[in-house]
């Protein structure tokens, strides 16, 4: 038996800063849009603020979830604390549903009954939010393919930047027309802009949580990777899971020609992972002549 342990995990100084300061403002900018919302009657403002507060909660979740994973594993915690970012990228994703759900809820409730709405309130505003929340974007551009709870504060991010936008040209159009019923209709657009972004998060977090094959990895591909390795006659029981949502774990039977030759396959086998993305890997030998005789026993 093989193990390759790789259980390096740290939070780089741009990202945590870009945490600690997409908290900081967007924190501010909530309180700020939500008491410019109700002073000016405009749901659109409000719910804005409600779902900016949602990744606020997200923001300071990841950033947790980010430090707790840096803790060295134990005998308990064998592989750490690691997959809190997996647990914590499921939580925002439902946190984001659950504004989606009260968004739409008050958005339909305004449609129904209609309140006036003051325009200027709701371009002034709006247009900040586009500079904070077009900043935080700008904060998490770099690292947004590293992390899935990254990428996760980065789309939501630019939803709110886009929707910052929308909410402007309601504020426009409400000033110039008087059409009050605007404001609810960009409620649910901006209801339906979070649902679209967050879905794939959500899918691909769920699948990460129940140890499923993440999304980048093909496993038939992976054992190509791994039968094209000169002295390796077959690969079978492979299972691919992630330990965080930056590192991944394999574990595998490899039948090679000769036991005589394992170093060198060996060393060879972790070289092809650790360019795949895999860095932890298991792997259980079989000389050709005694193969596991079950190749499903273990799937």
């Amino acid at each position: 038996m093989a193990h390759a342990h790789h259980h390096e995990h740290h939070i780089s100084a741009s990202v945590s800063r870009a945490f600690k300061w997409g908290i900081a403002l967007n924190f501010i900018f909530v309180i700020a849009e939500f008491t410019v919302g109700y002073i000016s009657n405009s749901i659109g403002l409000m719910s804005d603020a409600g779902h900016n507060l949602s990744d606020v909660a997200s923001m300071g979740l990841a950033l947790f979830a980010c430090i707790l994973a840096t803790r060295h594993a134990n005998g308990k915690y064998t592989y750490g604390y690691k997959k809190s970012t997996i647990l914590v990228s499921v939580a925002n994703a439902v946190i984001l549903l659950v504004a989606v759900a009260l968004i739409m809820i008050e958005s339909i409730s305004k449609i129904i009954r209609p309140e006036n709405v003051e325009g200027d309130w709701i371009i002034i505003t709006a247009a900040i939010g586009v500079l904070i929340n077009g900043f935080t974007t700008w904060l998490f551009n770099k690292d947004r393919k590293k992390d899935l709870n990254i990428k996760a504060t980065y789309m939501h991010m630019l939803a709110d930047t886009l929707v910052s936008v929308g909410v402007i040209i309601s504020g426009i159009a409400i000033k110039f027309t008087g059409w009050n019923i605007i404001d609810p209709i960009i409620g649910l657009v901006i209801a339906l802009i979070i649902l679209h972004s967050t879905w794939d998060i959500l899918r691909e977090s769920i699948r990460l949580a129940l140890d499923g094959t993440p999304e980048q990895f093909d496993i038939e591909d992976i054992a190509s990777r791994m039968q094209s390795v000169e002295g390796v006659e077959n690969v079978h029981h492979i299972h691919i899971w992630a330990i965080s949502t930056t590192e991944y774990a394999l574990t595998a039977h490899v039948v090679i020609s000769s036991l005589n030759d394992l170093p060198a396959i060996k060393a060879k086998l972790k070289e092809v992972l650790d360019e795949a993305g895999i860095r932890h890997s298991t792997l259980e030998f079989e000389d050709a002549a005694h193969r596991c005789q079950d190749e499903t026993c273990c799937q």
